[in-house]
């Protein structure tokens, strides 16, 4: 097919549906696909890897599932709204499971820190740490409901496409501080060192810096607090799975192992693909699903980007970088919750090593993901499976992966060994590990940042890339890079946006 083929698709009622080509398969992809396709128009998924999900890919090995990356639902209507634009319930297709506690946090010195909704159980907590912290927990919370109330009710599915939208929102943002960072907020409420660290590491699970990243991030605190902390039956993999059953039912297209070599231009008007191969192929509107850097640095190379250039790309701050070990056991490791945050002795320093330093440090945090303690069936029998994934630095540091993986995996083995996981290097089942180098080159994540662009307040809303193109008219841009930001919610949001920046079918026709 070239260019020269109609742009429009011709149904069994004679009527015509005009193209939409979406690059990439990953939440903010699929979520798009069932958006357009329920708008009206013809849809087609280019996925370059083998199965959907992007970084919500699932891995297969030995008789164990592992998600790859996302691992927690936290806020499931987006994912309801979706089922109910087909015709379907969520809840038939996907079953959740309220996590509790949420995370079960371990500090290096071996106190253990259960964090949920409940208010009065977490304040408990608290209590046996710092008594006078509790009523802190209250005012932090209090604050962190106005700041949700704005920065995702109001915000998180309204486009910023003009310094318009911004400066009617400055207002909001001076009146909730969002000058301070996140960690500084808590600080202004707790005063303890451990209960600080508690409810600051969320901007760590969005790629952001908690002493640095804007303080409209500790909203992630009251949405956790509404609609809890799930987990997906079957993994986060169940979810893919159910989207692309909707994205099917709708008689979308998805191609697997199908790379888009450029978004093809003409007169600054996005008007189709070509792939790798040589395929061109034709489209009305481009959605892109690919990392918002990539998309304009490599996706876009001959157009004369005004805003998004390659030097800005270049001189942006990008988030952390992930090191996922994959690895399943021969035996089960029942006192070991879902979740569990295992912090190491420095918190501010490693941070500093990670986003500022770009230093791979000798110690290190982890969150360890244990999905079989809710569902054994991603196991074999009496078997378990588990991720531990560590924050270090992007490819802005100067770590050789290629020399260093096995290395740092071993270091991870061998703490978890004598900590948590006692015997774990004896019990070793299968093994997998993805690197910051694996993201740059699997999943073309620019400079191996496992979240895009770093949320700072500077690179947020109005200052990201926009859902709507600046540069190309008729490409949009779902995903972490974009409005609103990186994380399940996030990112299915960004589809949301669609809604009001892309225009209807008919205005094609």
């Amino acid at each position: 097919m070239t260019l020269a083929a109609s742009h429009l698709s011709e149904t069994n009622s004679g009527q015509t549906k005009p193209h939409a080509v979406i690059i990439g398969s990953g939440f903010g992809g699929l979520a798009a696909a069932v958006r357009l396709a329920a708008r009206g128009y013809r849809v087609t998924i280019l996925e370059r890897l083998d199965a959907p999900g992007g970084r919500a890919y699932v891995h297969e090995r030995d008789g164990f599932r592992f998600d790859a990356g996302p691992t927690i639902i936290t806020a499931p209507f987006l994912l309801e709204e979706l089922w109910e634009l087909c015709g379907r319930r969520f809840s038939d297709d996907v079953e959740l499971r309220l996590m509790d506690p949420f995370y079960r946090i371990r500090f290096d010195d071996g106190k253990i820190f259960d964090y949920s909704g409940d208010a009065e159980k977490v304040k408990a907590q608290i209590r046996q740490f710092s008594p006078a912290d509790a009523e802190g927990y209250d005012r932090f919370m209090a604050m962190s409901e106005q700041v949700f109330k704005i920065g995702f009710e109001d915000l998180g599915h309204v486009p910023f496409t003009s310094w318009a939208d911004m400066a009617r929102i400055v207002p909001d943002m001076v009146r909730l501080q969002s000058y301070r960072s996140v960690y500084n907020l808590v600080s202004k409420y707790i005063k303890d060192p451990y209960i600080r660290q508690v409810l600051s590491f969320h901007p760590l699970l969005v790629g952001g810096n908690p002493f640095t990243v804007t303080c409209i991030y500790t909203l992630i605190s009251f949405l956790e607090r509404k609609w809890g902390v799930h987990s997906a039956m079957g993994g986060t993999g169940a979810v893919v799975k159910g989207l692309v059953s909707l994205v099917e039912g709708q008689g979308s297209l998805i191609r697997y192992k199908t790379e888009v070599e450029r978004i093809l231009v003409r007169g600054r008007k996005a008007v189709g693909v070509r792939l790798t191969t040589g395929e061109e192929i034709p489209a009305q509107i481009v959605i892109s699903n690919a990392d918002a850097a990539t998309t304009y640095h490599k996706l876009l190379p001959d157009v004369e980007r005004r805003r998004w250039t390659d030097r800005k790309l270049d001189r942006a701050a990008y988030s952390n970088g992930l090191f996922v070990w994959y690895f399943g056991t021969k035996r089960q490791y029942p006192d070991v919750k879902h979740h569990t945050i295992l912090l190491g002795p420095r918190y501010k320093e490693l941070i500093q090593d990670i986003f500022k330093h770009k230093r791979l440090a000798d110690d290190f945090s982890l969150y360890l993901y244990r999905p079989t303690a809710t569902d054994p069936s991603l196991a074999p029998e009496g078997c378990d499976t588990f991720y531990a994934l560590s924050p270090v630095p992007n490819l802005d540091g100067d770590t050789d992966w290629a020399s260093m993986a096995e290395t740092y995996r071993a270091k991870v083995a061998r703490y978890l060994s004598d900590s948590i996981l006692p015997g774990l290097e004896d019990q070793i089942a299968t093994s997998l590990v993805a690197t910051p180098q694996d993201f740059n080159d699997r999943l073309l994540s620019h400079k191996g940042a496992g979240f895009s662009l770093e949320p700072t307040l500077m690179q947020s809303a109005w200052f990201r890339p926009h859902n709507l193109s600046e540069e190309v008219d008729g490409l949009y841009l779902v995903g972490a890079g974009t409005h609103p930001g990186a994380g399940v919610p996030g990112v299915i949001s960004s589809a949301r946006v669609l809604d009001t920046v892309v225009p209807d079918a008919s205005s094609h026709v």
